[in-house]
């Protein structure tokens, strides 16, 4: 069965009475270069076991139990169970766990399905979960290379560096704690049903070590939240309104730090936060 020919795929979902949710943002590939070029992408040998969110018809699963030594994928819609079980019959090294990725424990279910492997995460991720799916996967810890298609203005937020216009308080985050590739576009024309905006497949690889040193990564995050909450606001506001203190200390901060007191948020990179807000940790010595 091709599992992104339209017509096989309309065909196999009548056969088991499937119909398609909007809420859990299902777009099923009809492209067979994309889950092709996806999995050649997420860097799969025999000694890595992969974990899928989203499998849909599996045309990405397919491809990933080519490549890898251990497919898990996780599928939140019951309805797919029937359509699952046809058209990875005889796949012997692909196991679909039934539930809400968002509700697993991560590293604990890796420990379980793959012990001994190397750890991967390669997925079309829903659009409608992208974010809490990829903190979710990041904070587990445990994935060294994480390749999911996502909506395009998301990917450019993920990769974006400081002093450009999507830079913001996401992108900061997951560029923390894994280095990030924008790799290619996938434009609507290439799922059933059509989306309204064209995807982007991004790969993020776990860093050796963080971008730099910081005394209290809580409250590094919360600054960040704060720079980017109000953005147009100059970063000594936005961080004085954001986490409670005062003006004159955030200006302080930037003072000792070298950087402009109307420096604005979008302009100042992860090394820079890091050192800030270890300047306000300092000069406020609570646990704001």
């Amino acid at each position: 069965m091709n599992l992104t020919n339209i017509d096989e795929i309309y065909a196999l979902l009548k056969r088991h009475g499937f119909r398609f949710s909007k809420s859990l943002g299902q777009n099923f590939l009809v492209a067979s270069w994309v889950p092709e070029q996806i999995a050649d992408s997420a860097m799969l040998d025999e000694n890595t076991g992969v974990v899928e969110i989203g499998p849909g018809v599996g045309c990405l699963t397919e491809q990933l139990s080519m490549r890898a030594g251990k497919v898990v994928s996780i599928e939140l819609d019951n309805a797919l169970r029937p359509v699952l079980k046809e058209t990875l019959a005889g796949r012997d090294n692909t196991e679909v766990v039934f539930g809400d990725a968002l509700k697993l424990d991560l590293g604990k279910l890796v420990e379980e399905k793959i012990p001994g492997m190397r750890h991967a995460v390669c997925a079309n991720l829903p659009y409608n979960v992208t974010s809490p799916l990829l903190t979710a996967i990041i904070k587990a810890g445990c994935f060294d290379t994480v390749t999911v298609m996502i909506q395009r203005e998301v990917a450019k937020r993920i990769c974006s560096p400081a002093g450009s216009d999507d830079y913001g308080a996401f992108g900061i985050f997951v560029q923390w704690y894994m280095d990030t590739e924008l790799l290619f576009d996938v434009p609507p024309h290439c799922f059933v049903p059509q989306p309204k905006v064209t995807s982007s497949v991004i790969r993020l690889t776990k860093r050796a070590e963080r971008p730099a040193e910081v005394n209290n990564e809580e409250l590094m995050f919360k600054i960040i939240r704060a720079a980017f909450n109000q953005r147009r606001k100059t970063l000594a506001n936005a961080i004085s309104s954001g986490i409670g203190c005062t003006r004159e200390t955030v200006q302080k901060a930037l003072e000792n730090c070298g950087f402009d007191t109307k420096i604005r948020g979008e302009e100042v990179d992860i090394v820079g936060f890091a050192k800030i807000s270890d300047e306000i940790g300092k000069l406020t010595a609570s646990d704001l």
